[in-house]
């Protein structure tokens, strides 16, 4: 094989040939600082702001509600924290599930070092949270709920809209890693009730190292970085002028083509989920069949090491992921799929494909094939299938 066929699109995507083409005047032609009064500073400004716009009309929000950041990390970083802690008069309890991303999770166990007392909802063996958990693990300290839309591994969407009604109704702050749904599904941070929501270019086709995080107007929140009066003085320093204009055109384009992208993108999917389950025996799918990002396919391969997987498919030009790139090096199995009910065995096979708009049917096929042929020839190895 000689063509490489990616499909670790919720680790990363390609940057888009328009999308480079708007970011490179202002890496020389039009390279000034956003804060300087003379007018290359006043261009570089109106660019920025351009692209708060853009982000804005993309979720249903207001410019003035776009604050513009390194990342998805960085986003939720900064709303967990620093949300709680403008609040802490109010209680030191903070909802979130047990699925959620370690930039959410790890930021929630740092709030329990500090006193902060975190509830880690349960979810189904689909991966979904109920609302009505959510409702009853409130009280009189709850100041923060902090939810994913659409789970990073196995792409399952989350009943955002009625956990965020549960939260207005309660008057809890509510914030969302929509890292993977913007762009992929239609967001809309009003209908969602929402009054924070985090976002990163390099998931919809955008630069890396910028992403966004939208602060309901009214929101309580301490700065993220002091020294400086950018971002309207809640995050300092000079502002990434470049990702920040092709997080704009990157966001526009991918909301613009959303229909288009759904279609495809759930044909590839439900020819790729079907493919494997029927042809490869003892596999499961991970995640809902229908309540899932349209490119997202997750399954649990039984009797392999997931890790042998990936580099079988790597030798034969696919690229794909066992769950998030972000804990790609651990030898631990997903706590996604423990959290569904996996047993450590069968979590440890789990293999990740992640489609764009680059795919067609012709490579899902060949992925189907080639990966029916290694689960094969691992199996003929393998202790475990062996003693089956």
């Amino acid at each position: 094989m000689n063509k490489i066929i990616y499909m670790d699109n919720a680790a990363t995507t390609a940057t888009r040939p328009e999308v480079t083409d708007v970011m490179l005047p202002y890496f020389t032609e039009q390279f000034g600082n956003p804060s300087s009064i003379h007018k290359v500073g006043r261009d570089a400004r109106r660019a920025v702001e351009n692209a708060r716009r853009q982000v804005a009309a993309a979720i249903g929000a207001e410019a003035r509600e776009i604050y513009f950041t390194a990342g998805g990390s960085e986003s939720d970083n900064w709303a967990i924290r620093c949300a709680a802690m403008a609040n802490v008069k109010k209680g030191k309890h903070i909802i979130t599930s047990s699925i959620e991303h370690h930039a959410v999770l790890h930021t929630c166990e740092y709030m329990e070092k500090l006193g902060w007392c975190v509830t880690y909802l349960p979810v189904d063996e689909y991966g979904i949270l109920s609302p009505a958990d959510v409702k009853n693990a409130i009280c009189d300290d709850t100041v923060l709920i902090t939810i994913m839309a659409a789970n990073n591994e196995i792409g399952t969407l989350e009943p955002i809209r009625e956990i965020g009604m549960i939260a207005k109704e309660a008057g809890i702050l509510f914030h969302t890693d929509a890292v993977q749904a913007v762009g992929a599904i239609p967001v809309d941070v009003n209908d969602w009730n929402v009054d924070m929501l985090s976002l990163s270019g390099h998931k919809f086709h955008g630069p890396k190292g910028i992403g966004a995080l939208y602060i309901r107007k009214g929101v309580k929140i301490e700065n993220l970085i002091l020294g400086g009066a950018q971002e309207r003085g809640l995050r300092g320093g000079t502002e990434n002028l470049p990702a920040i204009v092709g997080l704009g055109k990157a966001i526009e384009l991918a909301v613009s083509e959303l229909p288009q992208y759904t279609e495809k993108m759930e044909h590839l999917r439900d020819r790729l989920i079907d493919g494997i389950l029927s042809q490869i025996p003892q596999v499961r799918l991970n995640g809902h069949q229908t309540k899932r990002l349209p490119g997202n396919v997750n399954v649990a391969v039984r009797y392999i090491e997931g890790e042998a997987l990936l580099m079988r498919l790597d030798l034969l030009g696919i690229e794909g992921s066992s769950g998030s790139a972000c804990t790609s090096g651990s030898l631990d199995p997903s706590h996604v799929l423990l959290a569904i009910g996996l047993p450590h065995e069968i979590a440890h096979g789990s293999l990740r494909l992640s489609l764009s708009m680059e795919n067609t049917e012709a490579e899902v096929d060949t992925v189907i094939r080639e990966l029916k042929g290694v689960v094969e020839g691992l199996r003929a190895m393998s202790p475990l299938a062996m003693n089956a």
